[in-house]
């Protein structure tokens, strides 16, 4: 009885003061994801308006108090994550059209939080001197393409959508393939194409900041093909609002323009290629305000 009673002390004891602790807040709770100020958001390398407003949001909510940490995986490994609780936000999801199919497969586990860029459409663009008018005129002349139009990432929606909605719509699908590598190789071969006036067709989506870049335009698009304009949605793991109720409703009211979306694109992609946080200090000298204003 002697020896029962002496564990049942120390531990009595060991658990109060392991509640002083947490009543002090000794306790680690970095994991949980709840109540915390540590954000991981969610990103896809060459997708410049995801990288745009990641970066934008990784800056204010650092102002914030906030610790962020930015994980760049493609497609289906950032849903699958977020589906886990292991990323909180993405703040480039298309949706309906685009990302219909990760919806479908992680929906349920996930929650939508809104929209910050409506009516953002995929598309197939070539150099502004190409002959090509409409996708319809790209029928009869894989031979003068190599049969490709460029592509980027396997497990983007845009992949999906061209290549097995628009080819079999135009009845090009024999003819033609679209190829898969990244956004980073798509821009490199457009570059290439253009700077020596030769014909390409690519894969692309707006808003993009390629658009004041190279000189290209959209292929018309009479049969819909492509879809409906998407939403570019900030989608988080479930159970985030409950958790982080102040950094959701920031977000529910975060809308971008080209207005502002355009410039900070730019500063990233080109002045700054490869150091988000200094494009966006620059940005900020002249949409202070507008910053501002998405925590107010």
């Amino acid at each position: 009885m002697r020896l029962t009673f002496k564990k049942v002390a120390v531990a009595t004891v060991a658990l109060s003061l392991t509640l002083s602790a947490a009543a002090c807040g000794g306790g680690d709770d970095s994991g949980s994801g709840k109540n915390d100020k540590k954000l991981t958001i969610g990103m896809v390398s060459g997708w410049a308006e995801g990288e745009a407003a990641t970066a934008l949001w990784k800056r204010v909510l650092t102002d914030k108090g906030y610790t962020v940490d930015v994980k760049t995986l493609d497609t289906g490994p950032l849903y699958t994550g977020m589906s886990k609780g292991d990323v909180d936000l993405f703040l480039d999801s298309w949706l309906p059209g685009t990302h219909e199919d990760y919806w479908k497969k992680y929906g349920d586990k996930l929650e939508k939080v809104g929209v910050w860029y409506d009516k953002a459409p995929l598309t197939i663009a070539v150099p502004n001197y190409s002959p090509l008018k409409s996708l319809a005129d790209l029928k009869g002349k894989g031979s003068s393409y190599d049969g490709k139009i460029i592509g980027i990432e396997k497990s983007s929606g845009l992949y999906r959508v061209s290549q097995e909605e628009m080819l079999p719509a135009y009845d090009i699908k024999d003819e033609y393939k679209v190829t898969t590598s990244s956004t980073a190789a798509m821009l490199t071969e457009l570059k290439k194409a253009t700077d020596a006036k030769k014909d390409i067709v690519v894969t692309l989506w707006r808003p993009h900041w390629a658009y004041s870049k190279f000189p290209i335009r959209d292929l018309a698009d009479p049969k819909g093909a492509m879809g409906k304009p998407d939403g570019v949605n900030t989608i988080a793991r479930k159970g985030f609002g409950e958790d982080q109720p102040e950094v959701t409703a920031w977000l529910k009211k975060f809308r971008m323009d080209d207005e502002h979306l355009g410039p900070l694109e730019d500063l990233m992609e080109n002045k700054f290629k490869g150091k988000p946080d200094e494009a966006v200090n620059e940005w900020i000298k002249t949409n202070g305000d507008y910053a501002k204003q998405l925590t107010s």
